[in-house]
């Protein structure tokens, strides 16, 4: 099924490129051929230019040790034992009580990888019984600084060249080189962009990885796509679950160079139905509109999942093994989408440089949101994991809420064409 959904949509975007080859004659292609850590991928990809509008000289903000604190709160959550992210915890945060830089272990993206395998079977006694992935997730753990293979300078750009600072929200979706059906429909719904409803400002990239190397070579559709709609950022690493986390890290340092004034950022995934609002700013954009301002700058909202602790079925796509971490988590907004004030976000970049990666996203998310002292709010509105069987076609459930998650690209424009609609009674 994979391999169909894939093929659809190279035709899709092989379609696109030669409509959009022959309409003008000239497509400039200049590659780039760049490697992940360990040499894994190598992709070559075309680095897209736009010199219709300067781009911003700013950099991403280097936070300073004396900017960052880690709450109490989260110390207590997190015990500390012999599990191995445990004690890389304690001891960077013995590092920042010490006033000494937490940041220093960054080193080039070329040589941030662990190859020393004798470590870490020395700091992880299974190490060996790992999963593959689980492997690689440790070897590069320390990697944080992906080269950017497309990029959107120009994104929070106004038409005379200047930042602008009226972006109201900017949706952040996390989505994978083939899933270009997917992008679409977000595109042609929920995900348009431009000036809605009193004049907020809403924007949208798509994040995405590299392929697998035995995946369709789409790098010229990538490529072509980002110039045509100019919302693909995209990394050089390898797309996996367990990479997703290094995907939000890589997007709070593009945002905070690229985007920094946005309001709110929605971060979610591709294949989420977001009901952003209508004539009457319903839903998403009523919602945000009508926070008071303390709320406001420290929001974080979703589907808050509060008692969970890691799964230890190595069966499990989840599965974490005790020897790597052992406690609870912290509570955390699911990962299919919630609401972040942008004002959160140099913060969350900041204490994010101290706690260690983990695997699970979302749940690294929740950590950092708790260190920085902030708690979730659950809202009713996003259904991560669906609403009943029964109200699955029904509008009026849909119309009333803010998140669904799963829906097709087919059932999402249903959807949002059925709750926009005049005949509509609920």
């Amino acid at each position: 099924m994979r391999r169909f959904k894939t093929l659809g949509a190279v035709v899709v975007l092989v379609t696109l490129f030669l409509i959009y080859f022959y309409s003008t004659l000239h497509l400039e292609t200049a590659y780039s051929r760049r490697a992940g850590p360990g040499g894994l991928l190598k992709h070559p990809t075309r680095q897209v230019q736009d010199s219709d509008v300067k781009t911003p000289s700013a950099t991403t903000p280097h936070p300073d040790v004396h900017e960052v604190s880690v709450s109490d709160v989260f110390r207590e959550t997190i015990p500390r034992n012999g599990a191995y992210w445990n004690r890389l915890l304690y001891a960077a945060l013995r590092n920042l009580d010490k006033g000494e830089d937490p940041f220093r272990r960054d080193t080039n993206w070329s040589g941030c990888r662990e190859t020393n395998r004798e470590l870490l079977q020395n700091n992880v006694h299974d190490f060996a019984s790992y999963p593959v992935l689980f492997q690689d997730f440790l070897e590069g753990m320390k990697c944080r600084t992906p080269p950017v293979l497309l990029d959107q300078p120009n994104k929070c750009i106004s038409g005379d060249g200047k930042a602008d600072n009226q972006t109201f929200l900017l949706f952040a979706i996390k989505s994978t080189p083939g899933n270009f059906e997917r992008r679409q429909a977000v595109r042609e719904t929920w995900g348009r962009e431009g000036p809605h409803q009193s004049g907020l400002r809403v924007r949208t990239v798509f994040l995405l990885g590299s392929p697998p190397l035995d995946d369709p070579h789409l790098a010229p559709l990538l490529s072509f796509e980002a110039s045509h709609f100019k919302d693909l950022v995209q990394w050089d690493f390898h797309e996996s679950l367990l990479n997703l986390t290094l995907k939000m890290n890589a997007f709070l340092q593009w945002m905070l160079k690229n985007c920094p004034s946005a309001s709110f950022v929605f971060s979610g995934d591709d294949d989420v139905f977001v009901n952003t609002g209508g004539t009457r700013l319903p839903a998403v954009l009523g919602y945000l509109r009508s926070l008071e301002p303390s709320k406001a700058s420290r929001l974080y909202v979703g589907h808050v999942i509060s008692t969970a602790n890691p799964l230890r079925d190595p069966a499990s796509k989840y599965y974490i093994p005790l020897s790597f971490y052992d406690g609870p988590y912290p509570a955390y907004a699911g990962g299919g989408g919630f609401l972040i004030s942008g004002a959160l976000l140099h913060r969350l970049h900041a204490v994010s440089r101290v706690i260690p990666f983990f695997p699970i996203d979302d749940v690294y998310t929740g950590m950092c949101i708790k260190a920085m002292g902030v708690s979730p709010e659950a809202n009713d509105g996003f259904q991560t994991f669906d609403v009943k069987e029964e109200d699955r076609e029904n509008l009026c459930v849909h119309k009333s809420l803010l998140l669904i998650h799963q829906r097709s690209p087919q059932q999402t424009k249903k959807l949002w064409k059925g709750i926009h609609s005049p005949l509509l009674t609920c």
